[in-house]
């Protein structure tokens, strides 16, 4: 049996580093085969019980085997509604892959890459229309064009109910289209699946902020029987250190959105974007890894990743993390920041770091970090990233009376995603502040059917 993945292609550094195309190019079909092969078609299997959406993962990889792409899509779709999405950005080295049978002696199968596989050959060769099924007379209005809304919407679809998204932002999408780099998941993967979306009937309203334009009270006087809050963790963090409020000085959040929403790479952009000779972004999960090879390709000549622990517990994907070495970013861990220096015009200069040690682990199993006394040093930069987390905008849950939240502002929900107020539920990232995008679309799927079950249940007196 062969004991590693199958390599997938991918843009050489020197090449990839100076534009935004994707960086990994997918299996060919001999490719596939060869990784599909590999499958032992467990009958426990655990893969597909450490997926939050629960995909038939052998069943589909054995399709693959038989050259059945479209059944193999089939099989997938039926517990998760954006394979080409997933199978780009999901971590699967900690989740379903990481509970391989094969990883106790080998690396596990690749079946994110399988799954974009049977995807992308869906899409390219199968031009079929999405049927929507006949209405059900019922309502339900979602908060949030993200992967939760996009999922919790394509659910409800497929049984009928009349669904309408509302996004604060001129596109949907929500992360995948703001956060997400084009070099990991382009445009055209996005717009195909909510494309499919839009052809099940889904009414998608951008540009309508709740909390403002709308409130609750509103939704239901319009006559949607059931609400869903996926308006995401878009509020972003900071370390409160000297020198945050300097020019030069951005969220991870508004540097992406202007990348990758607003295209601000593109000559005739609308939507500017610092042209930096030198960068610093702090953090050290996928949304820093994503800043530090944006920054590459803006054309900064140094980029430096400052992470305040070790490589080792750095959260960010293996694949980020190496794909971003390649392409030059300097990563400078067990080092923290303590604060950030202008010049004259109250621009950034740079950025003052201290190291740091790491003491012992806590509850979690995350060891605790330490500053070094007399270990202050500078780093000349012009640009200083603050990529350190997200938590949800009190927009929406401020204009909710009587919506229990906890002290992180995230919406308490019970198992159903039912939140304190009746026929009111919440998920992705609005409940646990940022995650993936993965366990984003599960909590979507959970709420669906919760609601679904809610709602063809008939009136008690």
């Amino acid at each position: 049996m062969q004991t590693h993945k199958t390599p997938m292609p991918e843009q050489p550094p020197q090449l990839r580093v100076r534009n935004f195309d994707e960086v990994a190019l997918g299996y060919t079909e001999e490719m596939a085969l060869q990784e599909a092969a590999r499958c032992l078609n467990c009958k426990t299997k655990p893969c597909v019980a450490a997926c939050p959406v629960n995909v038939h993962i052998p069943e589909f990889i054995q399709a693959v085997v038989d050259r059945d792409y479209e059944k193999a899509y089939h099989i997938i779709t039926e517990t998760n509604s954006m394979p080409a999405i997933c199978g780009r950005v999901c971590p699967q080295e900690t989740q379903c892959e990481a509970k391989c049978v094969l990883a106790a002696k080998h690396e596990p199968v690749a079946i994110g890459r399988l799954e974009r596989f049977v995807a992308d050959w869906y899409m390219k060769n199968i031009k079929d229309a999405v049927i929507a099924p006949s209405p059900n007379g019922k309502k339900v209005a979602t908060i949030g064009a993200g992967p939760s809304g996009l999922s919790c919407a394509y659910d409800l679809a497929i049984k009928g109910y009349d669904v309408t998204i509302f996004e604060a932002l001129h596109e949907a999408g929500g992360v995948l289209a703001y956060g997400i780099p084009e070099f990991r998941l382009p445009t055209w993967v996005i717009n195909y699946e909510i494309g499919r979306l839009l052809e099940l009937g889904v009414d998608i309203k951008c540009n309508v902020v709740i909390g403002r334009a709308l409130d609750m009270d509103d939704l239901f006087s319009r006559g949607f029987d059931a609400v869903y809050i996926a308006s995401g963790a878009g509020l972003p963090n900071f370390m409160n250190i000297e020198g945050e409020n300097l020019k030069g000085v951005y969220s991870a959040n508004e540097y992406l959105t202007r990348v990758n929403l607003m295209k601000s790479y593109q000559k005739d952009a609308g939507t500017p974007i610092r042209q930096s000779r030198a960068v610093a972004v702090v953090g050290g999960g996928n949304v820093a890894m994503d800043a530090v090879r944006c920054a590459k390709r803006l054309g900064a000549e140094t980029v430096y990743l400052i992470y305040r622990r070790s490589e080792e517990e750095m959260p960010a994907r293996l694949e980020e993390a190496h794909h971003a070495k390649e392409e030059g970013v300097i990563f400078r861990t067990l080092t923290n920041p303590i604060r950030i220096l202008g010049d004259e015009t109250g621009q950034v200069s740079a950025i003052e770091c201290v190291e740091m040690s790491l003491g012992e682990a806590d509850a979690s199993g995350r060891r605790s970090a330490h500053p070094k006394e007399g270990t202050e040093f500078l780093l000349p930069v012009d640009t200083v990233i603050m990529a350190i987390g997200t938590s949800p905008n009190p927009l929406v849950t401020r204009a909710i009376k009587d919506l229990e939240t906890n002290r992180h502002g995230c919406i308490v929900t019970d198992a159903g995603m039912q939140t304190s107020i009746r026929n009111i539920y919440a998920g992705g990232d609005a409940v646990k502040g940022a995650a993936t995008v993965i366990y984003a679309m599960g909590t979507g799927k959970i709420a669906a059917e919760s609601i679904h079950r809610s709602l063809s249940e008939p009136p008690t007196d």
